[in-house]
């Protein structure tokens, strides 16, 4: 199809505070991802409840966040990519105060699931803004200053939790952990006037079927997996399970057969982009759940305390930062796809040195020897996701771009939401030292699925 080229338009004169703006709502975004991680024992100690608890504070979030992320994008291409970006940042911000003065846990989770809707408004949009407001060189870099600053807030989420709740700032204990995004959300609505407006040219049509679809079957799985001992799982969470699995596959029909599918169907003629999707989701459920057995353990057995617990991150977030730049600016380059087999292999060694620390480690003892193993991790997890990301995109045509970001965003999401409902639970169902070493095996067949995977990414035009 041949289509009219216009002139492009100049850059937008406030596009540096504008683009301030968007990078830190889309940090507050993925900062709230994890920082309840290290706080959530604390919550719970104070609000009381089962102990499935721990985990939906996390998934509350991370669930919405991921079902809504796409319809998220198309609001912004029919209402106004500013306009839900700043509704977006206003409902978040609002939710966050609401779960800052929750007197329970079911309010709580409740307004981190209205958290996580508002999330899948803000996030959607920066792409969008970003080519609006910048040409030429210019808009590489805008674009490429996303990732690193996206990285950075997501592995610092469980280090902040855990000093805020430390901090215990005016007695406000792990609700101080909620309390930040006021002032960070109050310069994101100030710089958001330097904003322009913008949507889509050719209004997109809303797929509230094929959403609801997405979002029924994507609960039936995960709620029973929350919290649950696996191996001993009743009939009912297995038979929910299965209608989850089928109102998925009902989903995949739909989006075949409609005229108006949540993302863009010649994707799925690419032979490598299904097998991203499914890369990213093992990848992240890996990454996310290990954060949160590793602070669970750290707290419930050896009984750190959140500062010690979110500071024993530290050598993981150290590696990612330090593996992510180099991988990002000199090894893909050199290396091509031989950067993500290494990136995993890193990982598998770090996860084989976690259940040695923890197997060499007394009970109700602080395990030293974690600290380089979450290093590796780091290091294996910061080399593989540039490479990943830039090979996953690769043969894409220019239209497909945005739906398929969008889609690896949300699987992304729910990597996260099943990670730390299945290895959470696999440490729960135990507890101490030989369930966290558990988690870690479990890990590890979760970065096998990775591996297979992985190996298709980037690969064929189409089927």
């Amino acid at each position: 199809m041949i289509t009219e080229q216009t002139p492009a338009a100049p850059p937008h004169p406030h596009r540096r505070l504008a683009l301030v703006a968007l990078l830190l709502g889309e940090a507050m975004n993925l900062l709230d991802a994890t920082v309840v991680q290290v706080a959530a024992p604390a919550v719970h100690a104070d609000l009381a409840g089962p102990v499935r608890d721990v985990q939906w504070f996390a998934t509350a979030y991370t669930l919405p966040f991921a079902v809504l992320l796409i319809t998220g994008g198309r609001l912004g291409d029919i209402a106004g990519r500013r306009r839900m970006f700043v509704l977006g940042v206003a409902v978040f911000t609002a939710a966050s105060v609401a779960c800052a003065l929750a007197p329970a846990a079911g309010p709580l989770i409740a307004f981190r699931a209205v958290q996580g809707a508002a999330a899948a408004l803000i996030v959607p949009q920066t792409i969008g803004l970003i080519k609006a407001m910048f040409s030429g060189a210019e808009t590489a870099k805008a674009l490429g200053s996303i990732g690193p600053v996206m990285g950075l807030a997501a592995v610092c989420g469980p280090v902040v939790g855990g000093v805020l709740t430390h901090a215990d700032l005016f007695g406000s204990s792990w609700r101080a952990a909620f309390l930040v995004n006021v002032p960070v959300a109050a310069v994101v609505l100030a710089l958001s006037a330097y904003l322009p407006e913008n949507r889509a040219p050719h209004r997109p049509a809303l797929d509230w079927p094929g959403t609801a679809l997405a979002a029924l079957g994507t609960g039936l799985v995960v709620y029973p997996l929350v919290g649950g001992d696996l191996g001993r799982l009743p009939l009912r969470s297995w038979a929910s399970a299965a209608a989850g699995l089928l109102v998925l596959a009902g989903f995949g029909v739909h989006q075949r057969r409609s005229a108006r599918p949540l993302v863009e169907p010649s994707l799925f003629t690419h032979r490598g982009f299904p097998a991203a999707l499914v890369t990213s989701t093992a990848f992240f459920a890996v990454t996310n759940g290990l954060t949160t057995v590793v602070v669970l353990q750290l707290q419930l057995d050896a009984r750190t305390g959140v500062l010690p617990a979110g500071l024993s991150l530290l050598p993981w977030s150290a590696g990612l930062a330090v593996a992510s730049w180099q991988a990002g600016s000199r090894l893909v380059r050199r290396h091509g796809r031989r950067v993500m087999p290494y990136g995993l292999g890193v990982l598998l060694a770090g996860l084989a040195a976690a259940v040695a620390a923890y197997g060499s480690t007394a009970p109700g003892h602080y395990p030293v020897t974690l600290l380089p193993a979450l290093a590796l991790i780091g290091l294996g997890a910061g080399l593989f996701t540039p490479a990943f990301f830039t090979l996953a995109l690769h043969p894409l045509r220019p239209h497909e771009v945005g739906s398929a970001a969008g889609l690896l965003n949300a699987v992304q999401q729910l990597g996260a939401t099943l990670g730390v409902a299945v290895l959470g639970s696999v440490y729960l169902a135990g507890g101490g030292l030989t369930a966290a070493q558990d988690a870690c095996w479990v890990a590890m067949g979760l970065l096998g699925v990775t591996w297979a995977a992985s190996a298709r990414v980037g690969t064929g035009e189409g089927a």
